[in-house]
């Protein structure tokens, strides 16, 4: 029998509360645009994946524990995608269970022909999309999103106006960009989708066997970003919801810092998107502080990474 990629269990913000989040990475099909440079989920798909191996998946996670508020679904892929069998499968499991919330993720092309299915449901449905930047020549050329910004917002708005929630996914230096660069694309970002989101997730990219951005990783032309930059980010941003869990943090192929603060930095950034409180960042400190501040002085202009 087919099993899920990965299940666990994690605590999720929720209407002002943390809250238990069952987390499921189904084994799908995949992503049918799959082509994006620094994505490498491809490896957990199987394009014979049946309908009867999804539901199999998710009773298989579901069984697994008790009492979460928040049913959050990942696909490698868009969740409408998948057959509309399996998607009224799962919203009427979310309902016998007691689920408060479900939270599943999608381009933006296929929201348009599922808003009717998921605006009258009896838990509220958030909706993650994988914008990256509002930036058009970023997400095209450095990222090969293959949608442009005017997409998303008429699919974000569409939501919005159905009563689903948006979450806005933005990605934290994309290949070609400086450290500098990186940071101050996605604060216009921000600002940019400040009125549509509902919360805006930070993801810091890591490095993922197989994609282009690996190839360039090996050769030296990429580096993950700076923790410090995600603080940066995450202490500027102000009256909306942004949240962060870095992956991969303090490994060569995530986002890291020296080494010795990694841990104690990404612990702060995973306590803020708990409570918003940037107060867990007043007490963060070490040498490497004054490294990644140079970084963001020459690496704009050396245009190739000056620290591993």
């Amino acid at each position: 029998m087919v099993e899920p990629v990965a299940v666990w269990i994690e605590r999720e913000r929720f209407e002002g509360r943390m809250v238990k989040c069952l987390t499921v990475i189904l084994r799908t099909r995949g992503c049918s645009w799959n082509r994006c440079l620094m994505c490498g989920y491809k490896k957990d798909t199987d394009k014979d994946i049946r309908v009867s191996d999804l539901i199999n998946q998710l009773e298989s996670a579901l069984r697994r524990f008790n009492g979460p508020e928040v049913l959050k679904i990942f696909t490698s892929g868009s969740f409408f995608e998948l057959e509309e069998e399996f998607r009224r499968y799962v919203y009427r499991r979310v309902e016998e269970l007691g689920f408060r919330k479900l939270i599943v993720e999608s381009r933006p092309e296929f929201i348009g022909d599922v808003v009717d299915e998921i605006r009258n449901l009896k838990f509220r449905v958030e909706v993650g999309i994988g914008l990256e930047t509002s930036n058009d020549f970023i997400r095209e050329y450095c990222i090969n999103k293959g949608f442009r910004f005017k997409d998303f917002m008429r699919s974000a708005e569409l939501l919005k106006s159905n009563g689903i929630g948006v979450k806005v996914y933005l990605l934290l230096k994309p290949p070609f960009l400086s450290e500098r660069e990186a940071i101050e694309d996605v604060l216009r970002s921000v600002e940019d989708v400040r009125e549509i989101a509902d919360v805006i997730s930070l993801n810091p990219t890591n490095v993922q066997s197989g994609t282009y951005l690996e190839k360039l990783w090996i050769r030296g032309l990429y580096r993950p970003p700076w923790l410090w930059s995600v603080v940066k980010v995450l202490k500027e941003v102000e009256g909306v919801e942004i949240i962060s869990d870095p992956v991969g943090a303090g490994s060569p192929r995530g986002p890291h810092n020296c080494g010795k603060c990694d841990r104690m930095v990404a612990n702060a950034i995973k306590k803020f998107s708990l409570t918003q409180d940037k107060s867990v960042f007043d007490e963060l400190k070490c040498k490497c502080l004054k490294i990644w501040e140079k970084v963001l002085e020459l690496e704009s202009y050396s245009r190739t990474p000056l620290f591993s």
